[in-house]
């Protein structure tokens, strides 16, 4: 009976092990699908501002990104640690922002692409947006 109940004393002891490897393992997975969600998520919503918006913006003092229309106005405000559109956080630090207009690089005014990496906690995974410029955004 002894040996019985050390048997399956040490079953037991195994099986919670590698019960707490898979825990920390699928948490492991689930971290880097949320924190490839939230970035796909960005890259999306920049994509459709891009598009939609007949003028885009650097504001290079505030470090915000302004889209404009004759209906609406939409605000990417770039911090340390976040990037903020209206009501939506994106918890996603970058480094290494590039603004364009044209194909030029460019640091305030107008732009037609950004291009940025996001930070270590996200794989230094490079982001690149842009949009096709019509003739108005030449005209004035």
């Amino acid at each position: 009976m002894i040996v019985v109940i050390i048997l399956t004393s040490i079953v037991v002891g195994m099986a919670f092990s590698v019960l707490t490897l898979v825990q920390r393992h699928m948490s492991g997975i689930q971290n880097n699908f949320n924190k490839n969600t939230e970035l796909n998520i960005l890259e999306q919503s920049l994509w459709l501002d891009f598009n939609r918006y007949s003028e885009i913006e650097y504001n290079m003092i505030n470090d915000e990104l302004i889209f404009t229309s004759d209906v609406k106005t939409t605000t990417y405000k770039f911090a340390t640690d976040y990037i903020v559109k209206e009501l939506d956080t994106f918890n996603i630090s970058t480094h290494n922002k590039l603004l364009f207009f044209d194909g030029d690089k460019t640091t305030n005014g107008r732009v037609d692409a950004i291009k940025f990496e996001t930070s270590k906690t996200f794989q230094n995974q490079p982001v690149f947006v842009f949009k096709q410029n019509d003739a108005n955004q030449f005209m004035n």
